[in-house]
């Protein structure tokens, strides 16, 4: 059996991890060969493939990114896109696809499975919103590397007296602004699920500096105000849509700190983490995941079970339909938050 592998959508760390998973076991115990396609869907799309065997995916565990690159291409919005990729997987002899990936690749993996290509989904992605699994690779890197910033900033906003918003990814999701908030031990954390209210924000600054203490916050790039409520409402860097339909977030960082600043009076600037929560080396427990989602989803093709997707349950790594880790993304829940809401102020 020929077996392609892809990464699509945001690079993250733990894909190189699941590659050296897939390769390593199904070369050496089911006898299999592997083609690497590149950059996302553009590569069974448009044939571009890179060699893929125990040799290339030698010394990758530890590196962040993918060595087979990545793209947001979206084949249904192409053209015969579908046809094309069937096309290049018969003349390139693949048997049967591994795409890893988020929401959006692997949206696209169960599109094409219900249209007759044999595919198993790996997930991935830092917001950890993919529902069917308790987590996906990539979300305890970036929460860490989150958390460690946080730190660092607590020092600086004590020693001048100032607040400092920390804006750290999460489109719909605030699962990276939750967990980091509260491992840094933020004084308020703000997600896309809770719309927030700009005074009360501004209540728990000015309650803060009055026990001698300089506030940290911490904000999703998709968390909007309440008086703009909706998709509408949220912070926009270009109104541009990529082939998936997502417009470019980032900036409420910058407009919470003013905001703040013009109410209270009380110095605020903005940081923005951006690209560096989902950069560089994978934490262990990331690679432990990664590694294991790998191993089952060469098992998965093994089994000719096709359509799945590899999720974590508890500590053991199951089988689910992959409509159920893309049709409804996984929210932070209010009781969730309520916990977070303990320690604002």
């Amino acid at each position: 059996m020929r077996v392609g592998v892809l990464t699509g959508g945001g690079d993250c760390p733990g894909l190189n991890a699941v590659i050296r998973a897939v390769v390593r076991k199904g070369v050496g115990e089911y006898g299999y060969d592997f083609v690497g396609f590149r950059d996302g869907w553009k590569g069974p799309l448009e044939g571009v493939t890179t060699e893929l065997g125990v040799p290339q995916v030698r010394g990758i565990l530890p590196r962040g990114g993918t060595v087979l690159g990545s793209s947001r291409t979206n084949p249904f919005k192409v053209e015969g896109g579908v046809e094309r990729i069937k096309a290049n997987l018969a003349d390139l002899g693949v048997d049967a696809l591994v795409a890893i990936g988020g929401e959006d690749t692997l949206g696209v993996a169960t599109k094409l499975g219900d249209l007759g290509v044999n595919v198993v989904g790996v997930p991935k992605t830092i917001d950890n919103d993919l529902n069917a699994t308790d987590f996906t690779f990539g979300f305890d890197t970036a929460v860490n590397i989150a958390m460690e910033a946080i730190d660092r900033l607590h020092t600086t906003a004590e020693s001048h007296h100032r607040v400092l918003v920390v804006e750290v990814m999460g489109r719909h999701a605030g699962w990276i602004a939750l967990h980091a908030g509260m491992a840094g031990g933020a004084n308020v954390v703000l997600i896309p699920e809770q719309p927030f209210d700009i005074e009360q924000v501004c209540a728990h600054v000015e309650a803060r500096f009055e026990k001698q203490y300089a506030p940290i916050i911490v904000v999703s790039e998709g968390a909007v105000p309440r008086e703009t409520e909706g998709e509408d409402g949220m912070t926009l860097v270009s109104g541009e849509k990529d082939a998936f339909g997502h417009v470019r977030l980032g900036g409420i960082g910058d407009r919470l700190a003013r905001e703040i600043e013009d109410r209270t009076g009380k110095e605020a600037r903005a940081v923005v983490l951006g690209h560096v929560q989902r950069g560089g080396t994978p934490t262990a427990f990331d690679r432990w995941l990664a590694t294991r989602f790998g191993l089952h989803a060469i098992d998965a093709v093994h089994d000719g079970d096709f359509g799945t997707m590899m999720a974590l349950r508890g500590t053991d790594i199951v089988r689910v339909p992959l409509i159920e880790g893309t049709g409804e993304l996984k929210l932070v829940n209010p009781a969730q938050y309520a916990e977070a809401e303990v320690f604002f102020g």
